[in-house]
């Protein structure tokens, strides 16, 4: 088990996995889920936990904000890091699908799927079940970049807490996984989001509907829950900055001005 020797891509594949799902300062070999994928590969907890760090060093996130990663980053840790980065829609599916191989489980399970929910066969059962696990993997890595914390209140119960897409889902199918295209809110500011009635900048502001704020004239509860935010810097993620870009899109053909 403790024998050097070489990664190979699914290996990789499961580690970047981890690496999207993990907050930041869980990236080490006492993390549970470290463990687990450590035993699942036959490697050390610290072989994995090097790795994840080595992945760190690729973000370009951290690397903005001056945080560096481990230095020695092999030619393959870059090549399934771009593949990550250049298509989440597909190596989502991919990692989560060799995650269910390598636990022995069926992806609806480790998905948490219920079975109920989807036809008994064919490819509707196959599309909807790639969009269901690419929807929890979305939602594991906003959640863990912005340490499952509404980046707009600071609300910290993740029950409570959604993974919103800034470009909405059924616009941008190759953005629909990317973490970069997500925000972590709570259930009212997300529904406020996807509806227009606030967005944010794209240099991370909240900017919230002038009917809504004129709106708070005559309801408390409207100027507690949405008017009073009005301006302020949004709690920024560790990694997966949101897109100037998305945010952009979301500014000119969503909100409410």
């Amino acid at each position: 088990m403790n024998r050097r020797r070489n990664w190979s891509r699914n290996e990789l594949i499961l580690a970047a996995n981890l690496y999207c799902k993990t907050p930041f300062g869980r990236l080490h070999s006492r993390n549970p889920n470290v463990v687990t994928l450590a035993k699942l590969l036959g490697r050390t907890s610290s072989a994995v936990a090097w790795k994840l760090v080595n992945f760190a060093s690729l973000d370009p996130s951290l690397k903005r904000r001056g945080i560096k990663g481990a230095p020695n980053v092999s030619h393959l840790d870059k090549e399934v890091w771009n593949e990550f980065y250049t298509d989440w829609e597909r190596l989502a599916y991919e990692s989560e699908t060799l995650l269910a191989k390598w636990k022995g489980d069926p992806i609806e399970s480790l998905a948490q799927i219920d079975p109920s929910e989807l036809p008994r066969s064919g490819r509707d059962r196959k599309a909807l079940v790639k969009v269901r696990v690419n929807q929890n993997f979305f939602r594991a890595a906003v959640l863990s970049a912005y340490e499952s914390c509404c980046c707009i209140t600071g609300l910290a119960i993740p029950d409570l807490l959604n993974a919103s897409h800034i470009v909405p889902w059924a616009m941008d199918e190759k953005n629909r996984t990317n973490p970069q295209n997500g925000l972590c809110l709570n259930a009212i500011h997300d529904r406020a989001f996807d509806r227009g009635f606030l967005t944010i900048t794209p240099e991370y502001r909240v900017l919230v509907a002038a009917s809504v704020r004129s709106s708070s004239r005559r309801s408390n509860a409207v100027q507690h829950l949405l008017s009073k935010y009005h301006g302020r810097r949004i709690r920024l993620p560790h990694r997966f900055l949101p897109d100037q870009a998305f945010l952009e899109y979301h500014m000119k053909e969503v909100f409410r001005r």
